[in-house]
Order: structure tokens, then sequence, then C-alpha cells
């Protein structure tokens, strides 16, 4: 008789392009959260946590192929291998086409404008690389029902207040704004009709910080050699084609009004594309109005937001400072958060137009470039650890840590095996504990407890002689009464 096969045991390993995220992370990221929750919330806007999962017929931007809706979500067919298989369901990759749903469901109880903003994960089933993982947080507020331009510009503003509650400092950030409308002009300057040829201006527009005018000037054309000396073919644009492009991406001048003025010679005779710069020229007033200047939001005709849905103004907030890659070699931090506006994405559920804008910040860049400044680490200090002498007096040790964790320290008895007391302290030392509390037989007679610095202890066994050991003690005792004064003056002076 065959022995039974095996079942082999699964491996503990993250799916590709999955992480775990563990204590420290967790709560850096929650602070983080919470700084910029309140700062949406000073503006007015209220919180939504919509559902992780929506029908890929409301996500709209990837629809079933012929076996399955794959393409960029992760999606299941409900009572898929049935005789009456359900919907097509998959896990939100933004937080906006979610948006669109719920206004478009619930906007006869909504206030108009609606003003919402959401913090959570999302999942896009793309290739993973360095840093890009599918699964991340995103954090947004948008404003549905209100088409005035003046949301644009509080957009702005609040982006820019977030960047600085968070820790950027200002001069190490710039918002850059920019307007779909005045590229549709440009477009129409060029006369080009084939979608697929415009969309090839637009990535080659959005190509500009890298190559250069010059070298949009050749990609617009017949191509270009790249670094590697690789030859990219051009769209194959003309001379007077190409024009009022390069004239579009060099317009910025030394002040919004210089810019402004050099946009309207870009998009002359284009509806539209005067439209937009009206649109810009308003923006800028109501953001001075508001002391917010060119230091802190600036037009740049260089923004291109990637995603067909915005109809207006667009908005990027670049970080400026300069960062180290794994080459060692300068750069700047670049991209943490964009939005703009997209007046008809609520139209597929409502079949009527309705005036949108937002803004989405990429946490995990963000806090990716506090760290490279040094502001904040995913190192944290851990709890005040009581150790275990006797395990006949648990409920003192107890005892202990309610008093502690009642006066606002994170506190924790060792619940291992307290057998091996180097075990202990070893435990706590993994844990990043700041101080060590021991009380063991002698100390409990006597009414005292030993308080043990360990920040301190560790400094001191790195590189102090026996002399300064002496001299500055690690290890304190006092009244058993006195322990949380005693741990509240240790933790204040580690700070």
């Amino acid at each position: 008789m065959a022995k039974p096969k095996k079942t082999p045991r699964p491996k503990a390993e993250t799916p590709k392009g999955f992480r775990d995220y563990f204590g420290a992370e967790v709560v850096e990221r929650a602070r983080m959260l919470e700084a910029i929750a309140q700062v949406y919330h000073r503006y007015g806007f209220d919180a939504l946590d919509s559902s992780a999962v929506e029908t890929v017929e409301a996500l709209g931007k990837f629809l079933p192929d012929v076996d399955r809706p794959n393409e960029g979500v992760f999606a299941w067919q409900e009572d898929d291998g049935t005789d009456k298989p359900g919907d097509w369901l998959a896990l939100r990759y933004d937080l906006t086409a979610p948006l669109a749903r719920v206004y478009a469901q619930h906007r006869n109880e909504l206030p108009t404008p609606y003003r919402r903003y959401a913090m959570g994960p999302v999942w896009r089933n793309e290739k993973p690389g360095p840093g890009r993982f599918r699964q991340f947080y995103q954090c947004d507020a948008d404003t549905v029902g209100a088409a005035s331009v003046a949301a644009d510009a509080e957009i702005c503003a609040m982006l820019a207040d977030c960047l600085e509650t968070v820790g950027i400092a200002r001069g190490d950030y710039v918002v850059r704004v920019n307007n779909r409308k005045v590229l549709n002009g440009v477009l129409e300057a060029t006369e080009l009709t084939d979608d697929v040829q415009r969309d090839a201006v637009l990535r080659t527009i959005d190509k500009f910080d890298k190559v250069g005018a010059a070298g949009v000037a050749e990609l617009l054309g017949k191509g270009r050699l790249d670094a590697s000396g690789a030859f990219i073919d051009g769209i194959g644009l003309s001379e007077d084609q190409a024009g009022p492009v390069l004239a579009f991406l060099t317009s910025k001048g030394a002040d919004a009004g210089e810019t402004l003025a050099n946009l309207r010679a870009a998009v002359t005779g284009s509806e539209i594309g005067l439209e937009g710069v009206a649109e810009l020229e308003e923006i800028a007033e109501l953001l001075a109005a508001q002391g917010y200047g060119p230091d802190r939001i600036e037009i740049d005709p260089s923004v291109v937001r990637g995603l067909g849905y915005y109809t207006g103004p667009v908005f990027e907030a670049e970080l400026t400072f300069d960062i180290l890659d794994e080459k060692g070699r300068k750069r700047q931090f670049g991209s943490v958060a964009g939005g703009g506006r997209y007046d008809d994405l609520v139209k597929r559920f409502t079949g009527q137009a309705v005036p949108a804008t937002g803004v989405s910040i990429g946490v995990d860049r963000l806090l990716a470039a506090l760290r490279a400044q040094g502001q904040t680490s995913a190192a944290a200090a851990g709890p005040v650890v009581v150790t275990v002498m006797d395990r006949g007096r648990m409920a003192a040790y107890q005892s202990m840590v309610g008093e502690l964790r009642a006066a606002g320290i994170r506190a924790e008895v060792y619940l291992g095996n307290p057998k091996a007391f180097g075990n202990q302290l070893k435990y706590a030392d993994k844990r990043g504990s700041p101080i060590a509390v021991i009380e063991g037989e002698d100390e409990a007679a006597r009414g005292v407890v030993q308080v043990k610095d360990l920040i301190l202890g560790a400094q001191i066994a790195q590189s102090a002689t026996p002399e300064e050991w002496k001299e500055r003690p690690s290890q304190f005792e006092v009244p058993r009464d006195q322990l949380v004064a005693k741990v509240l003056e240790i933790l204040e002076s580690q700070r």
C-alpha cells in the first residue's frame, strides 16, 4: 500500500510585491496620517472610509477582457464556476474612483459641495520594483460639486500646509500648478487630430525635466540619441507643429505674471487654452490673497499629470532638497503628492457632469523624505519592562505596570520564562526599552525598587572608565511609592 503523500508546508514569505510593516513603522505612519487629517479637518473636510472592494464596472478604468479583468487590478468573479456567476469585483486601486461611486450613490443625502478626505491602502496588480509595491497607502482630499477654481486653489494651499505640518520646511518643497486646458490649447495649435499622436506629445512634454527643451524638440521631431547611445524615434512633427509645444514648455518666467503672459502667447487662437490661462491667473490671485506666494506655490507649465481624467488645473508637490542615491550621487527627492480637477468622473454614474477636484499624498514617499532629512526614524522607544524575579509576586509586578500605564507611560511585565534574568534584559534590549524595573525578594522586603536606565547604561558600557561608571550611575534604588516619578524623570532626561 502506497504511503499517502505529505502535504508540503506553506512557505513563510510575503507574496511578491507586498511587505509587512512592524511596530515603529506602523506608529510612524499613524502619526503622519493623524497630522494630515488634522489639516484636512481644519479646512472643513469630513472623513470617509469607503469599501476596499468595488465592482470592476464602478472602477471604470479597468474593464473585463475575455477571461477576467486582470489589467492593473486584483479581481475575481462572484460565484465563479456556477450556472449564475455574479459581478466582477476588485480591490480598489485608488481612493478617487470609490469617491465617484459614493457621491453618485448618496448624492441626495450629501451636501453640495461634498468635501471629504480618505486614508487607507490601495492595491495595484502591476509589476513591482525597488520601492514600488502592489499595496501602499494613499491620503486623499477632494471637493465634489464645486466648479469654481477657488476649490483648486484651496486644495493647493491645504497641500502646502500638510507638508509643513508633518515637518517639511518652507523652502524644501514647492507645489507646482498647471492646467490641462492650457495643454489642450497647445495641442490645438499643433493641429494634430490623431489621439495616439496627441498622447505621444503629452508623454514627451512630461520628459522636459529630464531631457530639457532641446531633447523635447528632438523627440517631437525625428528622434534623439539617449545617454546609452540608443536612438529613440520621434513623433515626427514639423517645426511649425512643434513650435507651440516648445513655446509652452519654455514659458516659465521670473514671476507668475510673466509666465501667464508667455502662456497666453503660446495658446493664442485657442479658446480652451486661453480659458486655462485665465483659470491659472485666478488661482494665483486667490493664493496670493491667503499669503501663499511663489516660495510655496508656483505656476509651472511643465507639470503634466498622467491620468487621463484630469480636465482642468493640475498640481504636484515636489520636495526640492538633495538626497544621495544608491551610487552616492546627489539628486532631488522629487514628487510626493499630486492631483487636479476631474469634472467627468462622476458623470459615468449619473450621466451629468459633476465638477470635482482633489489631491493624493503618497504617504510612504513622504515618510521616506522625512527619514532622508533625519526628522524621523523607523526605530522607536519600546516599553518600560517590569522584570519578574519571583513568579509568586506576579500580582505586585502587575500593580507596578498598572501604575505606569495610568501615568501615560508605555509599559509591560515580562511574560516569558523568568528563570534567567539575563534573558529578560536581552528581551528589553531587543524591544528598545528605555528602562527596566527590578524588584526581587530583598527589594520587596525593604519597600524599594531598582530602576535601570538602559539607554544611559548602554552609552556608559561603550566608552566609560570604571571611575566614570561610578560618577554616572545608570541604576537607581527608590522607594516603591516613587517608582512612577523616577521613571518619568529618566524618560525626560532621555529626550
